[in-house]
């Protein structure tokens, strides 16, 4: 029995190691992030789109014009497409900056607005610098050298889902409808 009870002895350290190897291996699998396309649910209802009785030019005048109206750079435009940048700096060490792209389709019954917004956060990071000085004999010495300068860094980037932000979004182009002109060439046709 003796023999038996050394092989079970021996048999627990390398059963332990088993079972605390096991749980690492979960642990590492738990941990990863969540892939992202599997939570995209295509539905047809969306909080990205604005329909309008306006023809498409003039629903994106009056995008271009809400954009301008809240500080917003417009960076390109054309018959269809704007885009806009705006920043915004939260605290002393980070810049928030917010793009817009609106494009603007026509259908059937006037014209879609479709909008996307992108927040990318940047953080200021510290960069040092280290010195060298090599002394004869002794060898060389690197010193780190505090410096005051820093940069800009992206930390993360991700498109803005809240619909209550599209809303707002397009609650004000359609307020807009009211002062918008229709282009030249359409005065012309009426």
């Amino acid at each position: 029995m003796k023999i038996e009870v050394r092989r079970t002895k021996q048999f627990l350290p390398i059963a332990r190691l088993g079972l605390a190897g096991l749980a690492l291996l979960i642990a590492a699998c738990a941990s990863k992030p969540p892939v992202a396309y599997r939570t995209e649910s295509f539905d047809a209802e969306s909080p990205f789109q604005f329909h309008s009785d306006q023809p498409y030019t003039i629903v994106c005048e009056q995008g271009k014009r809400a954009l301008l109206s809240q500080g917003y750079e417009v960076e390109t435009m054309n018959a269809q497409t704007i885009r806009g940048a705006k920043f915004f700096q939260p605290q002393a060490d980070q810049q928030l900056q917010l793009k817009i792209s609106l494009v603007c389709l026509g259908s059937r019954k006037g014209a879609t607005i479709y909008a996307n917004a992108l927040q990318t956060r940047y953080e200021l990071k510290s960069s040092g610098t280290s010195t060298g000085l090599s002394v004869a004999g002794i060898g060389s010495v690197s010193l780190p050298w505090p410096t005051d300068k820093g940069t800009l860094v992206k930390v993360g980037e991700e498109t803005v889902t809240d619909p209550a932000f599209y809303q707002r979004l397009f609650v004000l182009i359609e307020s807009l409808d009211d002062v918008t002109e229709p282009p030249a060439t359409e005065k012309s046709e009426k």
